[in-house]
């Protein structure tokens, strides 16, 4: 588990301060060739390293972030790349800006696909021991998942939730049951939150009690969720 820590940590490292690093080398290089004024671009990709230092710090745990942060980072690189040149009077890459944002996310996006296979492919049971808030997603219902945290577990609609509704957060001693069953795809499936699209689909699922409630959560990954959350719940 150390050597898969440290290649994740890698990859989160170069999500969350590679490319701002990577953008401020570019945009000082294009600013050398113009004005002292150029320089004030460097205000941009020295922003980016600042936020992505203090998120890092919050989010190196939690792959739920990753994606988003990548997105964003590889796009506003892309667009100030192709963008910045205009304050040095260099005009044809402002043509690639559409171009270089999507190349840019794209890029970014592939670096959180990255960590976050590195981190659970092949999965092993070892994770349940470690900080990692794992996730694992519902199938039939676009965008659910279930996020299992050191000490707690959230079951969310939404991966950004805008309202109470959209999820629900138990801490793992308020867990009374989990139960592996096997969904027919004739069951109407009801939940606490506020799901939409929610078609049910022959296969495995995970019945969870908690704080008396029930949920039916249908994932390939039934077993594995009911191991980790039986580690995490002893430990």
């Amino acid at each position: 588990m150390e050597s898969r820590h440290r290649r994740v940590q890698r990859l989160v490292a170069v999500i969350y301060l590679g490319i701002p690093v990577l953008l401020l080398v570019l945009v000082a290089l294009i600013a050398s060739t113009g004005s002292a004024l150029a320089w004030i671009g460097c205000v941009v990709p020295l922003a980016m390293l600042v936020t992505g230092f203090v998120l890092r710090r919050r989010h190196r745990y939690q792959p739920r972030w990753w994606l988003g942060v990548a997105g964003l980072f590889g796009g506003l690189a892309g667009l100030m790349v192709t963008l910045f040149p205009l304050a040095v009077g260099v005009w044809w890459p402002a043509i690639l800006a559409l171009p270089g944002l999507i190349v840019g996310i794209v890029a970014g996006l592939a670096l959180a696909r990255a960590a976050d296979r590195a981190l659970l492919v092949p999965f092993v049971p070892e994770l349940a021991g470690t900080p990692y808030e794992l996730v694992f997603r519902l199938r039939g219902i676009p965008l659910a998942a279930v996020l299992v945290g050191a000490d707690s577990v959230t079951i969310q609609s939404h991966p950004i939730p805008r309202s109470e509704h959209q999820f629900r957060t138990y801490p793992l001693t308020g867990i009374t049951g989990t139960y592996e069953f096997s969904l027919s795809g004739a069951e109407r499936l009801k939940f606490p939150i506020a799901v939409t699209h929610a078609v049910a689909s022959e296969g495995p699922a995970v019945i969870l009690q908690a704080n008396g409630e029930d949920w039916v959560l249908p994932t390939n990954q039934s077993s594995t969720l009911i191991d980790v959350l039986t580690e995490r719940r002893e430990n």
